[in-house]
Parts: C-alpha cells; sequence; structure tokens
C-alpha cells in the first residue's frame, strides 16, 4: 500500500501511434506500450484487471497472481503475488502484455519486464471511481480493441451522481498488525464518499495512514468519527476481530471486493454497498 510510482496521473485520453503496423498506445504514467496486435496472451498482476479483462476478453489471460479470485473459473497459470510476482515464471509464459498498477505493482518489476521487451501496460492508482472508469475505458478500447463493454457503461451510470452530504463519518482499516487505514485520494475512500459515508482520514497527508490505536479509539469518544468500516481484504476483519478494539462504534463489515475493486464488481458494488451502509443511531454492528 505504498506509492512507488510519482507523479502518475492520468492522461486525457490514451495516444496512439501507428509504427508501421506496430500500434503504441500510452498507459495511464505516460509510457507507451508498443503491441503486434490486439493482445492474446496477457498477464496480469492486478486482481481487478484480471477479472475486468477477463470478462470483457475471455480467454485472454494466460498468467494471473495467486490474489486473482475473479472471474472464479480463470483457468491461468499463477505467477506468486502481486507485491512479489515471480517474474522468471511470467516470462516463461511469454506474454505479448503485462498488466500493473502504479500502487500493487514494484516499478523494479516492470522495469525488468520492459527490459527483456515484454510490453507492460501500468494503471495509475484511481483516486477516485471516476478515474478508474475513465482507465478502465483507455485499457479495453485502446489495446484490446473492443468496444466498450456493458458492465463498463452501466458502472458508469450507477456512479456518476454527484456525492451526496457525508451521514456518517467512519474509519475505515484495512490492516491490523499494524493499524493501516483509509487516508486521503484512495479509490475505496471515494466508493465511500458517494454512498454518504466520509472517511475521518481523507485530508491525511498519506493515502494509507498508519495511526496507533489509541488515535483510532479516540476518534470515537471525541465524536469526530461514529462509524467503522470493516473489509474482508486485505486483511479479513470479522465480528470477533476489530470490533473489540475499538469503544462500541458503530461497525458494518463489508465486501472489500466491493470497497476496493474497480471493474464488473462495481455494477453490484453500489446497491449491495448501499444495503450494508444504512445510518442508524444505535450502538453496535450497524
Amino acid at each position: 500500500m505504498g506509492e512507488p510510482y510519482r507523479g502518475a496521473r492520468l492522461p486525457d485520453r490514451v495516444g496512439v501511434r501507428d509504427h508501421g503496423r506496430m500500434p503504441t498506445y500510452t498507459d495511464d504514467l505516460g509510457e507507451e506500450v508498443a503491441l503486434s496486435g490486439s493482445p492474446r496472451r496477457v498477464v496480469s498482476l492486478v486482481p481487478a484487471l484480471t477479472e475486468a479483462v477477463e470478462h470483457t476478453a475471455s480467454g485472454v489471460i494466460a498468467g494471473a497472481t495467486d490474489y486473482c479470485t475473479h472471474p472464479p473459473e480463470l483457468d491461468a497459470v499463477r505467477v506468486g503475488g502481486s507485491k512479489y510476482p515471480n517474474v522468471d515464471a511470467v516470462l516463461e509464459l511469454r506474454p505479448d502484455l503485462v498488466l500493473a498498477n502504479s500502487e500493487e505493482n514494484r516499478p523494479e518489476d516492470v522495469r525488468r519486464l520492459r527490459g527483456e521487451g515484454v510490453p507492460v501496460w501500468v494503471m495509475a492508482a484511481p483516486a477516485t471511481v471516476p478515474d478508474a472508469l475513465a482507465s478502465l475505458r483507455s485499457l479495453l478500447t485502446g489495446p484490446f480493441e473492443v468496444d466498450a463493454p456493458a458492465w463498463l457503461t452501466d458502472a458508469e451510470a450507477r456512479w456518476t451522481d454527484e456525492p451526496p452530504a457525508p451521514r456518517a463519518h467512519a474509519v475505515v482499516p484495512v490492516w491490523r498488525k499494524p493499524w493501516v487505514v483509509l487516508g486521503r485520494d484512495t479509490f475505496g475512500g471515494d466508493v465511500l464518499r458517494r454512498l454518504g459515508v466520509a472517511v475521518v482520514y481523507a485530508d491525511h497527508e498519506d493515502r494509507y495512514p498508519r495511526p496507533p490505536i489509541d488515535e483510532l479509539r479516540a476518534l470515537f469518544t471525541d465524536g469526530t468519527a461514529d462509524l467503522l468500516v470493516l473489509p474482508d481484504e486485505p486483511y479479513e476483519f470479522t465480528d470477533d476481530d476489530g470490533p473489540q478494539f475499538f469503544p462500541a462504534p458503530r461497525y458494518v463489515l463489508v465486501s472489500g471486493r466491493y470497497l476496493t475493486w474497480y471493474g464488473p464488481s462495481l455494477v453490484d458494488a453500489h446497491r449491495e454497498l448501499s444495503k450494508v451502509l444504512p445510518v442508524r443511531h444505535d450502538l453496535g454492528r450497524v
């Protein structure tokens, strides 16, 4: 959850140049990605991108990380974790494109793959839902040469409304030992904001602050926070692991996939998260 790429930003549009018969696209970080044609052997190092691409161009994912759990029927060679993939295993698959993310993957792995002649598309870590959807549209309609899929246009329609005034102020841990919470400019924070839940650490200088537990507890006792949102990934919080560390706040367990994945899950995320994020005035589980 660090920030290995500095100055990442989404371009206004994906550029494409035709170098003879080899079209060259521009990824989110402004790097040129030269392809020999529409990718047919893709290795994805990003779970959300694995789902998005396989859902759109079934059968092109040849390799994926151990954390790429969707779609459940995915038949791909596993190449280790997102942060520390087995680069040799990736190279053995002879991919015509590798998908990476500026937050989840290490730049040294991207450099090595590119040094071996493998095209790598790096998606900028999205700060908002519209950022994520725009990036997905650029990837799918650019290198993959497909029309925007129905799930993407559906997700765009569901998430275009202006965020409502906040009805709750939440602390959102994503890890324990040490405690790590959502801070500024995070995709998950924007998902909650668009559902009427303000993230207490949204103005923090870090995207993923690591406050001491005493500081987190104090936010509830002084009234700054009135809701604890506990996802089931990357750390799997449960009724028995998470709430007991806080002074009897309202809390809600949510799907980490709905909260932090950008892709087909966004179609259902608005409805499913809205079901579990009602704002009530009683203490205990929401």
